[in-house]
């Protein structure tokens, strides 16, 4: 699979093309370099089909290194997930997955090295003071007391720090930069801190961590890294980059170069959020198909190949801004058009008793699976005296404007005859139970003889053949299109973000696959749950409606609503 043309003429591939005019570059290497302290969401797969596109592109090469530095909040499972969803998505890096803790013990020497230079000391002020002693961006930081310590002492305590001598919180080791900086990167920034803690790879050796900001410039160096693609978030970040860099000895120094992130509407990408959402049981878990994690997107529906595609649209620059829903929802819905085969279901189910046929009617119809692709084969269904369809396909009122049935009114179920409405009956409640109708048994597959014009079509399935299913219809798990710029996201969420229906879908629908998606034709794109669906109970996701309509309602809400 070529994604060759997926990032052409942005000013990436420009600085990339004159360093290879230059001979700056000899063979491109990215990396994509997640910590795995969550699962991944949209916002990583705009990273991933950049990163693993641009050394495609340029025939290099790309590495999937986890930037695990804090095992505190990181486990296996967060490495496992990471790895199948960049698979998912059809990328593989190149050679073995990495690791920041790989180089624990060059990064450790990289340390000595800085405070040998007298550019590193360890400091005893509390996480507190230390961020009080920083100041602000109006009010220049102050020195440590720690800062003038001597090389030796430093170099000594920094090895009890290792040794586990120090309580956690009570000493880190920080660069000695330029506490007037104007930038706040650039204040002294910690390097390492205390945590006794055992880590997934290296177990319980270690109990001082590097902070991200120095793993990973040096983990980007070790591997021969030549462009770090990040977002814009760590533009000013880049300082201290360089600064490391260019203060330890090191043979390799590689660039790194910024771009937006992805802002997409009625979405939360932060990990803090989505860990308040999952930790609170907002959702049901990281794979939840409402919050747009790529284990979520998977589970709903959404194919790999329309995320791409949505990555490619968007582009990439160095301007924020914010991409409509409707965006992905397009690449998702053109993707389903052309691959997902169709069938019929009814979500509100109301019967149909055709009065003029006998009680043992049966008539098998040969269908269709896709109307503008014949590879994907026919079905059969079977059409009978008794049928369902939809509850909304139906109106007591006359009502000129109206075009499905109604009493004395004629329409064509897809695929079968025309039928017309004579009566109804009713429950001691006033509630319609069965609709009887004639049918006009000569309009199979062509038009009536006599002239008549029938306007309406509707879906249906046999009664007698139809399977019980559950429908899981999803919308916006917020009001607000903009929830990150919500104080509190928990006063916007939308009480209606799932609604569940019981209906009936075709007799074919047993046996089919958790992973194909398919079209409940007038209904929308769907796919088997992966979770809820088991052989005697079929459980439906909505993966996007036929028509981009759902959020007329959810914009009627002001920002903060709380509903």
């Amino acid at each position: 699979m070529s994604k060759s043309s997926y990032y052409q003429n942005n000013f990436i591939r420009q600085i990339i093309d004159k360093d290879l005019e230059k001979d700056a570059t000899t063979v491109v290497r990215t990396r994509f370099p997640p910590e795995p302290n969550g699962f991944l969401h949209i916002g990583h797969a705009k990273s991933i089909c950049l990163n693993f596109s641009i050394a495609e592109d340029y025939k290099g090469q790309c590495h999937l290194r986890f930037d695990d530095t804090n095992p505190v909040h990181e486990s296996l499972e967060f490495i496992r997930s990471i790895k199948e969803d960049v698979q998912w998505l059809g990328f593989q890096w190149h050679g073995k997955v990495r690791y920041a803790s790989d180089f624990f013990e060059q990064q450790y020497q990289y340390a000595i090295e800085l405070i040998k230079k007298n550019l590193a000391y360890v400091d005893e002020l509390s996480p507190h003071l230390i961020r009080e002693y920083r100041g602000s961006l109006k009010v220049a930081g102050r020195n440590s007391p720690y800062r003038n310590r001597s090389i030796a002492e430093n170099i000594k305590l920094f090895s009890k720090m290792r040794n586990g001598s120090f309580a956690e919180g009570s000493a880190c080791l920080r660069a000695k930069i330029n506490m007037d900086s104007s930038f706040m990167i650039l204040r002294d920034p910690v390097l390492y801190r205390i945590k006794f803690a055992d880590h997934h790879q290296t177990g319980g050796k270690w109990c001082i961590y590097p902070m991200y900001d120095f793993a990973h410039c040096i983990s980007d160096a070790l591997e021969g890294i030549t462009h770090s693609l990040c977002t814009l978030e760590f533009q000013d970040n880049r300082r201290l980059y360089n600064w490391v860099l260019n203060n330890i000895t090191i043979s390799a120094h590689p660039k790194q170069y910024e771009f937006s992130r992805l802002n997409l509407e009625y979405t939360i990408l932060s990990k803090r959020h989505l860990n308040r959402l999952v930790s609170e049981k907002i959702v049901e878990g990281w794979d939840d198909p409402r919050i747009f994690t790529l284990s979520g997107m998977r589970r709903r529906g959404y194919s790999a190949a329309s995320i791409r595609e949505f990555c490619r649209r968007i582009g990439v620059t160095k301007q924020d801004n914010i991409i409509e829903i409707s965006e992905l929802e397009s690449c998702v819905r053109e993707d389903l058009n052309k691959n997902a085969p169709r069938t019929m279901a009814v979500l509100d189910a109301i019967k149909i008793l055709i009065v003029n046929l006998p009680d043992n009617y049966e008539k098998m119809l040969n269908v269709p699976n896709h109307p503008n692709n014949s590879g994907m084969g026919t079905r059969i269904i079977p059409f009978t005296k008794e049928i369902y369809i939809d509850r909304s396909d139906f109106s007591e009122e006359k009502n000129k404007n109206y075009k499905r049935l109604m009493i004395g009114k004629e329409v064509r179920l897809r695929y079968a005859c025309v039928i017309k409405a004579e009566s109804v009956k009713k429950d001691h409640f006033g509630n319609i139970t069965d609709i009887l109708c004639s049918c006009d048994i000569n309009t199979f597959n062509k038009n009536p003889d006599d002239g008549r014009i029938v306007t309406g079509v509707i879906h249906w399935i046999s009664y007698r053949y139809a399977l019980s299913a559950e429908f899981r219809l999803y919308e916006p798990l917020f009001t607000s299109p903009h929830p990150w710029a919500t104080e509190d996201i928990f006063t916007i969420l939308n009480p209606n973000s799932i609604i569940i229906k019981q209906g009936f879908v075709e007799s074919s629908m047993k046996n089919i696959k958790i992973s194909l998606p398919f079209q409940f034709e007038r209904e929308g794109y769907f796919c088997i749950d992966s979770v809820y669906s088991v052989p005697n109970k079929l459980v439906f996701n909505r993966i996007v409606r036929l028509r981009n309509t759902q959020l007329k309602k959810l914009t009627q809400f002001p920002i903060g609503h709380n509903n």
